[in-house]
């Protein structure tokens, strides 16, 4: 039998054990396995900080979009989606210049290629503010700021985008509450005094003139008494529309408060006389612009202004002396009747330089108790005293008495006028009060004059009411006179202030009738308890027979009222025996007594 070779024996590494396997193979097998298992690991951290990094653009507030440098949006968060109107799908892959409006858009172009070529931009680390574009076309101001990284070798654009459409119309709020007026949108003050300083400067340069206009209102401050402050607004408003209207393009029309208006005009002529010839013809339009007829919400109005100019460069002119010679120069033009054109001459100065002087010694007088009352009777046709009416005097400290006539109308066109009317209710009333607690004088009514701005304010009746509380006074003693023409509107806001009045017992009385034009509806409408014969009628009653004849058509008038009827400035007995013939209730005047304070008061007769 034939012997078999031996097998060749198997091959095996040298550090192999018997029935182990290969140790290298092994190796490279779980080199493999790590490199794998690092990539993945890399992988899904790369995708982690990638979400992270998403997460955290699309939470900003502030639109970020990248860019490539050649101007193709890579990324596109969700504010920038807000901000712009377009998805990220919508957007990347797109050229960033649709973002943006076309004269833009060509420049963005231009300065992406320029920075191809010199690797340079002037966007870049700056904050700048520009416009943008949103997918609706609309075009809204922005805040942009660009940064420059370089990732894989290329350079990326990074932008941050803000739309400040908020802030910006907030900072036109503050520049219009700052420099424009907020009831007629004209400049204000303080921009009239900016351009009056520009229109100096340029003045001076070029040597040709310009003007200063100061516009008031004739008797504005009656319309707001009567008529209340929201007719007064719109007068101001249809001043302001209509003044526009008069001026050139470049002239500038400024509500400095109030009534008061002021319109600058520049570019006029060097020479003095033809300058003041065109300021003189703007005047003229603004004065006939001004006088046509309003309608403030259904009520017609008829309205003028009082118009001053002082032609400007002049010597040691400044925006404060300016202004000052304008308003000089309308207040002569109210001295001078009003609905006028007055230009500013150094002569008015001194005049308003006292104006001013008074009222503050008026209200220094105040302080003082420099004013008083006097009083002077009222009798019956039995020559009886029955009351009195009050007359407001200023006992001036240094000046001495000073006539009403030198301090009332002044009084009236300040706020003066009504702190010396709550002056005079108050003590009127305190007066009452003392005469109530004297048998002889406890009966007697008390007249004062109302003047239209206290009767107007819109806290009278509640300031009668407080001052016969404060002082216990019985509201049938008193008696407030109302002038004529005072009540010629014959506003329900009139009427109804009149009634509440009535309602606390104050009575009524009709001064210096005759001198307006009362109708008989009009008469008797109103809440009245006395008609008063003006002085001018008595003091002609005996030589004028016409006189003669209103007095007794007024006594028939007001007693077919039911009204009671009193005619003042009666001096003489010929004068107050005419008057009882014709049938009048009551007299006052120096036949019976003059004026004395309330210790001194002592009938003539």
């Amino acid at each position: 039998m034939p012997i078999l070779p031996e097998p060749r024996p198997e091959y095996r590494c040298p550090k192999e054990q018997k029935d182990e396997p290969c140790a290298r193979l092994d190796a490279l097998s779980d080199g493999f396995c790590t490199l794998e298992q690092q990539h993945m690991a890399n992988m899904a951290a790369l995708r982690e900080a990638a979400q992270h990094a998403l997460a955290i653009l699309d939470n900003l507030l502030d639109g970020v979009v990248t860019i490539s440098e050649q101007g193709l949006i890579e990324s596109f968060n969700k504010a920038a989606s807000q901000i712009f109107g377009y998805t990220a799908a919508e957007s990347i892959g797109r050229k960033a210049s649709m973002l943006m409006p076309a004269e833009l858009a060509a420049q963005h172009d231009a300065r992406l290629q320029h920075h191809d070529r010199t690797r340079s931009s002037f966007v870049i680390g700056q904050s700048i503010e520009t416009v943008g574009q949103r997918k609706d076309a609309s075009v809204f101001p922005i805040s942009l700021s660009v940064s420059q990284v370089e990732r894989a070798g290329e350079t990326i654009f990074v932008a941050v985008i803000r739309d400040i459409t908020q802030q910006r119309l907030a900072k036109e709020e503050i520049q219009r509450l700052a420099f424009y007026d907020p009831l007629t949108h004209l400049p204000n003050r303080r921009l009239l005094q900016d351009r009056l300083e520009q229109a100096l400067i340029t003045s001076t340069r070029t040597a040709q003139q310009g003007a200063l206009m100061f516009l008031d209102l004739d008797h504005f401050k009656h319309l707001n008494d009567t008529m209340g402050h929201d007719l007064g607004d719109e007068l101001l408003k249809q001043v302001a529309s209509r003044l526009k209207t008069c001026v050139r393009e470049g002239d500038t029309v400024a509500r400095l408060g109030g009534d008061e208006f002021v319109v600058l005009l520049e570019g006029l002529s060097p020479a003095s006389h033809e300058s003041a010839a065109q300021a003189e013809t703007i005047a003229g339009k603004v004065l006939s612009a001004l006088g046509q007829s309003y309608q403030l919400r259904g009520h017609p109005f008829e309205s003028t202004p009082s118009i001053g100019i002082v032609l400007f460069p002049g010597e040691d002119d400044n925006t404060e002396a300016l202004l000052k010679k304008a308003d000089v120069a309308m207040y002569q033009a109210k001295a001078a009747g009003r609905n006028t054109v007055r230009f500013f001459d150094p002569a008015m100065q001194a005049a308003v330089t006292a104006h001013a002087a008074l009222e503050r010694d008026m209200r220094r007088g105040l302080a003082r108790q420099e004013f008083i009352l006097l009083y002077q009777f009222q009798v019956n046709v039995q020559g009886v005293p029955i009351g009195a009416e009050a007359f407001l005097r200023w006992n001036h400290s240094s000046r001495g008495v000073v006539p009403p006539s030198q301090f009332i109308t002044l009084a009236e066109e300040t706020s003066v006028g009504h702190l010396l009317g709550q002056w005079v209710l108050d003590t009127a009333c305190a007066q009452l009060a003392v005469w109530a607690d004297q048998e002889a004088t406890a009966h007697w009514t008390l007249a004062i004059n109302v003047s239209p701005s206290q009767f107007g304010h819109a806290g009278f009746v509640g300031q009668v009411a407080a001052a016969l509380h404060k002082t216990g006074t019985k509201p049938q003693q008193l008696r407030l006179e109302l002038t004529e023409r005072m009540l010629m509107n014959d506003t329900s806001e009139t009427r109804n202030r009149m009634h509440a009045i009535k309602a606390l017992g104050v009575g009524f009385s009709l001064d210096d009738f005759g001198t307006g034009y009362s109708s008989l509806a009009h008469l008797q409408r109103l809440p009245l308890d006395q008609l008063k014969i003006d002085q001018s009628f008595v003091q002609t009653l005996l030589t004028q027979p016409g006189d003669a004849a209103v007095a007794r058509s007024v006594i028939a008038l007001g007693h077919s009222l039911g009204l009671t009827v009193i005619a003042e400035g009666v001096e003489t007995a010929e004068q107050r025996n005419l008057l009882a013939e014709l049938g009048c209730d009551a007299f006052q005047g120096y036949y019976f007594g003059r004026p004395s304070l309330a210790n001194e008061l002592a009938p003539s007769q």
